[in-house]
């Protein structure tokens, strides 16, 4: 039986809001401050061009807290696929939501989290319980389906971007039938979807899926140093690496908390999405994920490695990218296509040629016969 985890992440200090008045606001203030990846992204610049209006960023995770200050008029509450029979909300669902479209809060917004698409609303479900939950054990059955179902949903109820910063274990590592077939559903209906690569990169380094399935952006972790973090999953299915170190994220009540893992990393690629699906609303998953990817900084030699994917994400270049290659809705890549692991963009660039020349030499009138074969990877 296939059971759900999320990557540990939440371990470090814990700050309340609750205090009053002026110690309320330094607190907001210094988890501001410790936002140290919005310079990181280029974000200050990138948000002249987008902040994420009119874009619905699926959550799926362990549900968010939609009464948290910096969450406040953000959230779309959604199911509990997980049977649990308890509350909606969950610490880490919380976290990676405020990653995505934190508002902050207090006199001009200057405290609290700050999301990387601060104007976009996030559709919560809720498909896994807390990592300490005992209910885990004991719910297993009941929502072992629960991250497919939740993909389905999201797709169904308008999310342009998915997040799914979770991963498979308990020796369950090798994915199921029914969420492939459901990222593909959703790839389908036009989202974008990206996860965590895997916090296991130092010990086991084994395939995480969702992120493993083809179409899903895969996300990696990176420090202040934009060195790839020890304990980041290095694999060929990871697409880019993010911040994902020293995060200060809001937690599930009204305080912050500072922690580590590639949830974070993921949950800001999932903003990026967000900020160039708002730029370019009829843009295909297919061509937002190049525009991230050719968006990169720090890129590899050789334009890829498992460690870095295609680089480390630069939101303000991502969109640059997005605004290079925006298409017409006729000339869109398939939704549905399979976009397969590993490198990117540098391998269709025979494909784009090829197909150049061939429309040349049909202009001349002269005949020729092609035939292609086998499925479209990047």
């Amino acid at each position: 039986m296939r059971r759900l985890i999320l990557p540990v992440l939440l371990a470090g200090l814990v700050v309340s809001t609750g205090a009053p008045g002026a110690a309320a606001d330094d607190m907001g203030e210094a988890a501001r401050a410790g936002q140290w990846q919005l310079g990181a992204l280029g974000l200050p610049q990138a948000w002249r061009s987008s902040k994420g209006d009119g874009v619905l960023v699926a959550v799926l995770d362990t549900g968010v807290n939609a009464r948290h200050p910096d969450l406040t008029g953000a959230v779309v509450q959604g199911p509990d696929l997980t049977g649990a029979g308890k509350g909606l909300w969950g610490p880490h669902g919380t976290a990676m939501a405020s990653l995505i479209a934190g508002r902050g809060h207090g006199d001009d917004r200057k405290g609290g989290v700050l999301g990387v698409a601060p104007a976009a609303e996030v559709l919560s479900v809720r498909v896994t319980l807390e990592n300490g939950d005992p209910l885990r054990a004991k719910q297993r059955t009941g929502w072992r389906d629960a991250l497919a179902q939740g993909i389905r949903y999201a797709a169904d109820h308008g999310a342009d971007v998915i997040s799914m910063s979770l991963g498979g274990g308990s020796g369950a590592w090798e994915g199921a039938a029914a969420e492939e077939e459901a990222v593909q559903y959703a790839i389908g209906k036009g989202a974008v979807l990206v996860a965590s690569s895997g916090n296991d990169g130092a010990a086991g380094n084994r395939k995480n899926f969702p992120a493993a399935y083809p179409g899903v952006i895969a996300v990696g972790a990176v420090d202040q140093r934009m060195k790839v973090a020890g304990f980041s999953n290095r694999q060929d299915y990871v697409s880019v690496v993010a911040p994902g170190t020293e995060i200060v994220t809001a937690d599930g009540g009204d305080s912050y908390v500072v922690g580590d893992g590639t949830s974070s990393a993921a949950a800001m690629v999932a903003g990026i999405a967000a900020l160039i699906r708002s730029a370019h609303p009829g843009m295909s998953p297919y061509h937002v994920r190049m525009a991230i990817e050719q968006g990169t900084r720090r890129r590899p030699s050789d334009g890829y490695s498992p460690e870095y994917g295609h680089g480390v994400v630069d939101a303000l270049l991502a969109l640059r990218a997005a605004d290079r290659m925006d298409v017409p809705a006729s000339g869109l890549a398939r939704p549905g296509l399979y976009f397969g692991d590993g490198p990117g963009p540098a391998s269709r660039v025979p494909v784009v040629v090829g197909m150049v020349m061939l429309l040349a030499v049909m202009s001349a009138r002269v005949v020729m016969r092609y035939r292609r074969r086998g499925r479209d990877y990047t």
